[in-house]
C-alpha cells in the first residue's frame, strides 16, 4: 500500500471541495484550482476528509495512487497557504527590478529581459539580487521560477547566474596558467 496514498487529506475551514466526474475543484482564500484526475482511482469526499484508494495492486494503479493523493493535497495547501520559490542573482551588474507588472532582468545581454507573470502568479523583487515567485498552483510556480532561472543558469567557474535559494553550485578550478615560460 502506498504510504503517501493512504494518508487522508484534511480539508481546512474556509475551503470547499467539489468532485464530480473525475474533475476536482478546490476553492479557498487564495483562489480556485481545478484538475482532472485519473478515472481509475477512487476518491471519496466525506465531511472534511478526502480519501484516495486504488482498485487493485496493479503497477499502474500503485503509481497513480500516491500521485493523485499528492496532487489533491497540493491543491488544498495551495488555496490555503500558497507556494513560493525564491531565486538569487549572483554576478557583477546582474539585477532584477519590477516595472509595473513586468519583471525586468539585467543579465549581461545587450538588452534587458522583460517577463510577464502568468495569471495567478505574483512576482516580487525584495532586493536587486532576489526574486520571489508565489502563487496557489505549485506546478505553475515551479515552472515560472525555472523559466526565470533559464535566462542565466549558474556557471561553475565564477558562480554567476540565477539560482534557487539554497541551491549548491559545484565550483570548478580555472585554467592553471603557463609555468616556466
Amino acid at each position: 500500500m502506498s504510504r503517501v496514498g493512504r494518508m487522508p487529506i484534511e480539508i481546512p475551514a474556509g475551503v470547499t471541495v467539489t468532485y464530480d466526474n473525475h474533475h476536482m475543484t478546490v476553492k479557498g482564500p487564495n483562489g480556485e484550482l481545478s484538475r482532472s484526475l485519473h478515472p481509475e482511482i477512487n476518491i471519496a469526499v466525506e465531511g472534511n476528509v478526502i480519501t484516495v484508494s486504488r482498485p487493485s495492486d496493479d503497477k499502474n494503479h500503485r503509481s497513480l495512487h500516491g500521485l493523485t493523493r499528492a496532487l489533491i493535497a497540493n491543491m488544498v495547501k495551495g488555496v490555503t497557504e500558497g507556494f513560493s520559490k525564491t531565486l538569487e542573482i549572483n554576478g557583477v551588474g546582474y539585477r532584477a527590478a519590477k516595472k509595473g507588472e513586468k519583471l525586468v532582468l539585467t543579465l549581461g545581454f545587450s538588452h534587458p529581459v522583460e517577463m510577464d507573470a502568468p495569471e495567478g502568479i505574483k512576482i516580487d523583487v525584495p532586493a536587486a539580487n532576489q526574486i520571489v515567485v508565489s502563487g496557489a498552483d505549485k506546478e505553475v510556480v515551479g515552472a515560472v521560477a525555472a523559466n526565470i532561472r533559464k535566462w542565466r543558469q549558474p556557471e561553475p567557474y565564477k558562480g554567476k547566474g540565477i539560482r534557487y535559494q539554497g541551491e549548491f553550485v559545484r565550483r570548478k578550478a580555472g585554467k592553471a596558467g603557463a609555468k616556466g615560460k
